[in-house]
């Protein structure tokens, strides 16, 4: 199944009055739990997702954002808005790729997002 084949929901863009902590949980329950169960069931993926998961610490290392719920939803927001702005918003919650294949081939915002969650979930915010 190809990227494009992915069915994705016409959300829009989110809105930064959301708490920092109910975004994670928005973004946990859209892509994190799907996207996480896919990544540990198949090696390769969980390579790539935790390569994202680098990018994402170095990015907030960076801008001088701690790896709080308040540094991981604003890193999450902007990806979410960039990726409305590239016409791929992101799935509803239980919209998101289903199979280990699918999510193998989700865009660049998915598995980043993915990796936003696998952050929160090891620094003990989700």
């Amino acid at each position: 199944m190809t990227n494009e084949s992915i069915a994705f929901a016409p959300i829009a863009a989110p809105i930064a009055t959301v708490s920092a902590d109910a975004y994670l949980d928005e973004m946990m329950a859209r892509v994190g739990v799907d996207g996480l169960t896919a990544a540990f069931a198949e090696p390769g993926l969980l390579a790539t997702v935790d390569q994202h998961a680098a990018a994402i610490r170095e990015s907030l290392h960076d801008a001088d954002r701690a790896i709080d719920a308040e540094g991981l939803a604003a890193y999450a927001r902007s990806i979410a808005f960039a990726a409305v702005r590239m016409r791929r918003p992101l799935p509803a919650a239980g919209e998101a790729p289903m199979t280990v294949a699918e999510w193998t081939n989700a865009g660049w915002p998915l598995l980043r997002l993915v990796a936003v969650c696998q952050i929160a979930v090891s620094a003990g915010v989700l």
